[in-house]
C-alpha cells in the first residue's frame, strides 16, 4: 500500500506556478515569514533499531512509494576542496546497504579531485512531503571497477553516452559543441548497440559512515533529531575499515 504523506499546515501563499515557473504577483515573496508548520507522529526512542541502516532502508522505502516526492534518491552531497573551502552539489544515491552510500561520477570532476585529496564529506537527503530529513557523514572511496562495470552496464544509452562526452566541471562555449561532442561519439559507438564500454575517468564512491542523523519535523520547531554515532568516533567523523564491527551509539539532540 503506498504511503500517505503526513498532514501539513502551511502558512505561505504559493506564487509560483508548477508548470512555468512564472511568478503570479509581481510582489517579493516574504521570506522572513515563509514556514511550514508541521505535524507527523514523530521518532520514538524506544523504536529505534541498533543500527542506522535499517531505519534509513525504512525510511527510503517509504520516500519512493510517496508520489509528492521528486528523485527519493537525491542527495545533496558536501566536499571540502583547497584551503578548507567547501562545495556542495546534488547526485542521486545508486546504492545503500550496511557499507553505506554510494553514487557515480566522473573521476576528473571537481567533487571527484576534492574526494581524492580529502576523502570525507557529508551528505543531506530532504523529503518534505514527508517533514523528513537524514544527514551521513563519514570517510568515502572509490569502488571497485567491477562494482564501477555492473552499474555503468545497466545504464540507459543515452546515459552511456553522455558519461563519454561531458567532462565534467570543464567549461565548453556553447550547447551546440556539446551536442556536437555527443553525435561524434554516438557515431563511434555505433556499432557497439548497447555494449558501450565504462569511461576510464568515471565509477562510483563510498561513503562509510561514521555519523547518520534523522530528523522529523514536529510542531514549534520542536523537531525530533536522532544521532547515530560510531562508538571511536571522534573530532574528525573518521569511519575507517572497522566500522561495521563498531558498536553504534544513538543520542537525542535538540532541535
Amino acid at each position: 500500500m503506498a504511503l500517505r504523506p503526513l498532514g501539513r499546515h502551511s502558512t505561505r501563499k504559493r506564487t509560483l506556478s508548477a508548470t512555468t515557473g512564472s511568478q503570479s504577483s509581481s510582489a517579493p515573496p516574504d521570506l522572513a515569514n515563509l514556514r511550514e508548520h508541521y505535524v507527523s507522529t514523530g521518532i520514538d526512542r524506544a523504536t529505534l533499531p541498533s543500527e542506522p541502516h535499517i531505519l534509513m532502508v525504512k525510511w527510503v522505502e517509504e520516500a519512493c512509494r510517496c508520489k509528492e516526492v521528486i528523485e527519493p534518491n537525491a542527495m545533496c552531497l558536501a566536499t571540502v576542496g583547497e584551503g578548507g573551502k567547501p562545495s556542495a552539489r546534488f547526485v542521486l544515491m545508486k546504492g545503500y546497504d550496511e557499507r553505506g552510500v554510494t553514487w557515480y561520477t566522473n573521476y576528473n570532476s571537481r567533487k571527484s579531485q576534492e574526494l581524492k585529496a580529502f576523502p570525507h564529506a557529508a551528505i543531506t537527503f530532504w523529503w518534505g512531503a514527508l517533514h523528513r530529513s537524514v544527514r551521513f557523514e563519514g570517510e568515502v572511496a572509490m569502488v571497485s571497477e567491477e562494482e564501477s562495470d555492473t552499474y555503468f552496464n545497466c545504464r540507459p544509452t543515452g546515459s552511456k553516452i553522455g558519461a563519454w562526452v561531458s567532462d565534467q566541471s570543464e567549461p565548453i562555449a556553447s550547447r551546440e559543441e556539446m551536442t556536437l561532442k555527443a553525435k561524434e561519439v554516438e557515431d563511434a559507438f555505433a556499432s557497439e548497440g548497447d555494449n558501450i564500454p565504462r569511461p576510464p575517468h568515471w565509477g562510483g564512491f563510498r561513503l562509510k559512515p561514521s555519523r547518520v542523523e534523522f530528523w522529523e519535523g514536529q510542531p514549534s520547531r520542536l523537531h525530533d533529531r536522532f544521532m547515530y554515532s560510531l562508538a571511536s568516533d571522534d573530532a574528525d567523523g573518521a569511519g575507517g575499515e572497522d566500522a561495521k564491527a563498531m558498536p553504534w551509539t544513538i543520542t537525542r539532540l535538540q532541535p
